[in-house]
Parts: structure tokens; sequence; C-alpha cells
């Protein structure tokens, strides 16, 4: 009797975690559907369902609120297929506030008048929107001239932008711009074309990373870390910075006025990038909010980049007024000035005995920008230097590392169906995440971003059939961003983030 009472209740705790999952349903968009607005579908979805847009153009202006998923059931927004799904004009394809656990998946803009998108926490400070994914979408085109952004993103936190491109920005905005933001990353995206930023993190944004994009041709400051937000706008309110904690690393940059300005930033690194060809300036320091008690811009790290400089005209780096130059860090940088063979170097604010000064990275081409072992970034990285973990390519960096975004050797490209092959959910996992299989694979590593192995009692030489499910305990794991690496059976290899909350 005793032994029947716990079958029964492992099967009622079982079948209470699985509930929000067996009753998740298909609400389908489009015209002809019972409804043919976004918003109206928003308005009745349940944790675990899937908002499917049929193939069409939508006219957009859906104003969204209070869209929340559960950590194990989340909110899909997807287009029935990736890219046949497009919003275009009006003041803003949608406006989403006040959401959580919700993912958006293979949706085009173009057009919009004032914010492609745009993801708020309401005003609300203290409940910020969470637990957001936006993975393979496009956006193509504003038709505005002033400060207005492709992805405006204010009071979000714990969110992941992946695998989407950007083109054709507003001429005064940014593609994506963040205003108190925290713990989010954004990887493996492509930015073309912006107007004043690729992307923009102020208001005291933090915690955040990007890695793995390419920048090209994005404007004043591809990467602008920090900028200028009024005090009454910083999530908290309070703050001293207006960013601390961004990570920008492995991407590579062609063009662009400046790639990157820090502007009131602070703990903040950029490591292992690819910088080619600057119009005005590799770096900018710079200061804009200066109320009493604000931190100045310091405390910064430069590591483990080329950068090549476009013309003898370019200055390496501008400072301005009220900063900390003194406080920044540039070491193991490697500097080359290919239209002056006399050139003395950048103009470092800190002294850099580590840089390699003024030689050709040879590399392979200018699209991949790989290095080849003649090349004097071969292995020349800071040796101690334990992040990035993974290159551009998503190849492990060498010990010790090349510098730059690309190591050698180049990493064989992924097969085009590894992006799909595993499902892994929850993510954001708390307790257990669940693997499952679409094709064979094995799992190689789980690393965190110090670059050391998580869990090999429950990986080590794991291998998954086609439908088979691991289930991982992440209970140990502390809280933060995890790179799972798996490997399927034709040799094509795939990095996941992982997100333990």
């Amino acid at each position: 009797m005793q032994r029947l009472s716990a079958h029964f209740f492992v099967l009622t705790v079982t079948l209470s975690l699985l509930s929000p999952l067996l009753n998740a349903g298909t609400i389908q968009v489009g015209s002809g559907r019972q409804y043919q607005r976004l918003q109206q579908a928003t308005a009745v979805a349940k944790p675990g369902d899937t908002i499917l847009l049929d193939a069409g153009v939508y006219s957009g202006g859906d104003y969204i609120e209070n869209l929340h998923g559960t950590t194990d059931a989340w909110i899909f927004i997807r287009a029935e297929q990736p890219g046949t799904v497009l919003f275009r004009g009006n003041t803003q394809a949608f406006h989403i506030s006040e959401a959580s656990y919700l993912r958006i998946e293979g949706l085009a803009f173009e057009q919009q008048t004032g914010n492609g998108v745009n993801i708020d926490d309401g005003g609300t400070y203290n409940t910020p929107t969470h637990h957001l994914h936006i993975e393979n979408c496009e956006w193509r085109s504003m038709n505005a001239t002033g400060n207005n952004d492709e992805l405006k993103l204010s009071g979000i936190d714990d969110f992941t932008i992946t695998r989407c491109t950007f083109r054709n920005g507003s001429e005064g905005g940014s593609m994506i711009d963040m205003v108190g933001c925290h713990r989010g990353s954004f990887t493996n995206n492509r930015f073309e074309n912006a107007g004043s930023n690729a992307i923009q993190a102020k208001g005291a944004t933090s915690e955040i990373t990007i890695h793995a994009n390419r920048f090209i041709n994005c404007g004043q400051r591809a990467v602008n870390v920090g900028g200028s937000t009024g005090l009454q706008f910083f999530r908290p309110l309070g703050a001293l910075y207006e960013a601390k904690n961004i990570s920008v690393t492995a991407n590579i940059f062609t063009g662009s006025v400046t790639p990157i300005a820090f502007v009131g930033a602070v703990d903040c690194s950029v490591h292992n990038n690819t910088f080619y060809k600057p119009t005005r300036w590799a770096f900018r320091i710079l200061q804009e909010t200066t109320e009493t008690g604000f931190l100045p811009c310091g405390n910064n790290s430069v590591r483990n980049n080329i950068i090549v400089l476009g013309n003898t005209g370019t200055v390496a780096i501008n400072v301005g007024a009220n900063t900390a130059p003194e406080t920044f860090t540039f070491e193991y940088n490697l500097w080359f000035n290919p239209d002056n063979p006399m050139w003395t170097g950048p103009n470092t604010p800190v002294v850099e005995p580590t840089r390699i000064l003024n030689k050709d990275p040879m590399f392979t081409d200018t699209l991949s920008f790989a290095i080849t072992q003649s090349s004097p970034a071969f292995k020349a990285g800071k040796p101690t230097s334990a992040e990035p973990v993974y290159d551009f390519n998503n190849a492990r960096y060498n010990t010790p590392r090349s510098m730059g975004a690309v190591e050698f050797p180049v990493a064989s490209h992924v097969d085009d169906d590894m992006e799909t092959s595993v499902l892994l959910y929850p993510n954001p996992a708390t307790g257990t995440l669940s693997m499952t299989a679409m094709q064979p694979v094995a799992l190689l590593r789980i690393i965190n971003l110090l670059g050391e192995e998580e869990c090999t009692d429950q990986t080590r030489g794991v291998t998954l059939e086609a439908g088979e499910t691991l289930r991982l305990n992440c209970s140990g794991l502390a809280r933060g961003v995890y790179m799972l690496s798996l490997r399927n059976s034709s040799g094509g290899t795939l990095v996941r983030m992982l997100h333990r909350e």
C-alpha cells in the first residue's frame, strides 16, 4: 500500500509538472483565420502556447502586454516558415510591455517610422520584462532618419538575441538600443549599414555579452559601450554608470567611424576581436553624463585584438574630457597600419609593452579574416587569458591563444541542420535541463565563461540517438551563461548557449 501511494504521488507530481505542456496549443494567425493580428492572439495565449503566423505581409502596430509564459512552458511567437512573415510599415511592428518567458523566431521587419520593434518593462522598473529569446529574425530597413531604433529594449533582464540580421538603420538611431538591461547576450548576429550605432548599451545596462557577431559599416559607433541617458530612465535608479560589465569578444568589425566607444562605462572588456579599417578612430573614451558622483569612464580592458587602421590619417584612440584613461588596460594587441611602414604606434593612454606593432597579421582574406601559423598573431595573445573560450567560428582558442576573432586552425563549417539538431528546455534552466536529440549527436562538454568544464560526470562520453532525451542536473551550476558543445555523426560542430537561472 505504501509503494502504491508512493507511485501515485510520483505520477501526480509528474502530471502536475507536465500539465502546462500537455495543455499547450497552437494559435494560428493570418488572413482568414480566427485571429488576423498578432495582438489578438497574444490576448488569449497561455503558457506553453505557440502563436504561429501564416506567410504574408502584416501591417503591424500591435500592442502586447502582460504576456507571460513560465520557466517550464515558454510562449512562442513564430513564423510558419522563417523569412515568410514580414511586418511592413506603421510606426512600429509591435510593442511588447511586461512579458516573460517569451521566444520570438523567424520574423522579418521593414520600413517602420518609429522603432521597428519595441520591448519594455512598461515603466515599472521593479518588474522588468525577463527571459526573452529572439532568434532568426531580420530587420531589413527603417523608414526614418532620426533617433529611431530597429530593436528598442528598455528594462529587459535575462535575454538572448542570436542569429539575427540587422540592416539599413535610421541615420540617427541604433539597430539595437538598450536602456537599463541586464544579463543578456548577443551571439552570431550580423549588423550592416547602421546609422549611429549597431548596439548601444546605456542607462545602467550591465552584464551583457556581445560575442561572435559581424559588424559592417556600422555608423558613428558600431558598439557604443555606454552613452547618454536621462537619470530618470536608469534601471536601477541611482546607478552611477551608463554601462558596466559589458563583454565584447570574438567579433569582426569592418569600417565604421569607430568600432568601439566607451562612454561612461566601467569594468568592461573588449577582447579577441578583429578590427579592419575604421574610418577615423579605433577606440573612443568619452564621458557624456557628468552629474555629481557619476563614475568617470574607466577600468576597462582592451586585450588580444587585431587592429588594422584604415589610412595614415586615422587616429587610433580618441580621449575626451572627464574620463579616467589612465585606469584602462591595453595589452597583447596587434596594431598594423598598412599605409605607413614607418608608423610609430597608437596613442594608447597607458603603456602597452606587450603589443605587436606594425606587423601584417597576414589574413588569408578580408571576409573570413582567418590567420595561419605564419601570422605574428598566432598564439601571441595573453598566455593566461581565459575568455572568450570560443572564436568567431565557434572553434576553441588555442593555449596560448592567438590574437583576433579567428583562431587557427579555422573551424569547419557547421552543418546547416545542426542548428535544429537538439532541443534544450527549459532554457534558462533552474534544476534540470532536458536535451532531446533530433539526430544522433555526441555531447562534448559544458564550459563556463572561464573556460572550465562543468557537469563532467554527467556529460563525458554521452551520445544520443534521434529521439533520445538526456536530463542534466544543473542544480550544481552557478547562475550564469554556459556553452554546450555538440558534434553530429558527420563531424559537424555546434555550440549552444545554456543559461542557468
